[in-house]
């Protein structure tokens, strides 16, 4: 379901704010899909970078218009599947909940705590089908250790590893909600890996975030609590620095890269086959397509 013929990418980037396009990108195409679960954010920008297809996905549509619990994050992987992704580099602004990680530090998490209150589509799956697929670790290690390296190679204040607690959104936490969290060990906190992280996963595209430190949530005593406009303005001050991480992986990337998710479907799919819906199926094929035969 979309309109003209669907383009290739092997990778995605999907952005927040101000991290929509890379300007070194050529052969530019747009593509505006029509998915089974709506349209995506915003068109898909679709370029060479480096000799490597990307496309490019503002994650709250291009002059931030989408809030968190509005992003149709199913539309827009099953959008980046369809043009044959392997991987995505999700660029995001979040709080620190860690004195070690500063405002405009850059952090490359490994875990997740999901605080939403699932009001999100959190799953492909569901209408005659059910699979459970193993989540254990959320980010792609390879994909990861690529983005670490390439900032840590330009100089960038950068923190390997470390915990994003996803909570709902649109406020802010509470001061309490900020300690529970710190104590808990997390590391950063924002609104919007989840579902993005979950739906990739079951999509079997590896995937793997650039987080930019935007302020100290609420937690820390003598500073100014995190508001919108603190967060745009240390996120753009970034915005270049992770262009450069971002083109520094693409560049990276070997010829034969497959996504590390490959098979996360593979004995997650509980329903048997033939009892799965006719339109199931049809709306599921770039997902679940190569488990039917």
């Amino acid at each position: 379901m979309s309109s003209g013929a669907v383009p290739a990418a092997r990778l995605a980037v999907i952005g927040g704010s101000g991290f929509y396009d890379m300007a070194d990108l050529t052969q530019r195409e747009e593509w505006h899909p029509e998915t089974p679960f709506g349209q995506p954010s915003d068109a898909i920008v679709i370029g060479t970078l480096h000799g490597e297809r990307v496309a490019f996905l503002p994650r709250h549509g291009r002059g931030h218009r989408l809030l968190p619990q509005e992003i149709p994050a199913r539309a827009n992987l099953w959008a980046l599947k369809s043009l044959g992704v392997e991987g995505i580099i999700a660029v995001s602004a979040v709080g620190s909940l860690q004195e070690a990680i500063a405002p405009r530090d850059m952090v490359v998490p490994d875990q997740i705590i999901d605080r939403t209150r699932h009001t999100r589509p959190t799953s492909f799956f569901g209408n005659g089908i059910v699979a459970h697929v193993g989540f254990a670790d959320p980010f792609c290690p390879d994909l990861s250790e690529r983005l670490a390296a390439g900032g840590e190679a330009r100089g960038q204040r950068l923190h390997r590893g470390g915990c994003y607690v996803c909570i709902e959104g649109p406020l802010f936490s509470t001061r309490a909600e900020s300690h529970l969290y710190r104590s808990w060990g997390a590391s950063i906190i924002g609104m919007t890996v989840i579902p993005e992280a979950k739906l990739a996963r079951e999509a079997e595209i590896a995937y793997a975030m650039l987080a930019t430190a935007t302020d100290y949530d609420v937690w820390r005593e003598g500073e100014e609590d995190v508001s919108a406009d603190m967060v745009v303005r240390n996120l753009l001050a970034n915005v270049e620095s992770a262009q450069q991480i971002v083109a520094d992986v693409i560049a990276g990337l070997p010829a034969g890269w497959r996504s590390t998710a490959r098979g996360a479907l593979a004995a997650a799919i509980v329903t048997e086959r033939e009892r799965i819906p006719e339109q199931t199926k049809r709306d599921l094929t770039p997902i679940i397509g190569g488990y039917l035969s």
